[in-house]
């Protein structure tokens, strides 16, 4: 099943298959279910064509997948104009939620490590 331009697995539950959808996570995966009177543990195979179509509506309603990845990144865009601190940390590509920096922070930083002996070679005993 294709909602979205996202291929939905048939083999998993359809509360975990509908979080492929960017935009959509478990709790709203779970609200969208509730809301339609579908089981969440149903897989995505064994839905019929009614229950597909009207999942695909209400998904639809909500913003997601290239409309949400563009604003958000307008949202940042904006920070960094306007020259805010989350902005600059945007920029620096640095946290910008008040994370410590000392150590850590190795997602944002992309793992790069500086100290002195992380990236020496070990020396052959003699």
């Amino acid at each position: 099943m294709r909602i979205a331009g996202i291929t939905l697995q048939d083999n998993q539950r359809l509360e975990i298959s509908l979080t492929a959808i960017f935009g959509i996570g478990r709790s709203r995966a779970r609200e969208i279910l509730l809301g339609l009177k579908i089981d969440a543990g149903k897989k995505a195979s064994e839905l019929t064509a009614s229950e597909s179509g009207s999942i695909r509506e209400a998904i639809e309603i909500n913003k997601i997948e290239g409309d949400l990845k563009r604003e958000v990144s307008e949202n940042i865009k904006r920070l960094k104009d306007i020259k805010s601190y989350r902005g600059f940390r945007h920029t620096k590509h640095l946290p910008s939620r008040g994370q410590r920096t000392k150590t850590n922070s190795r997602t944002v930083r992309g793992n790069v490590r500086k100290t002195m002996g992380s990236g020496k070679r070990k020396l052959d005993k003699k």
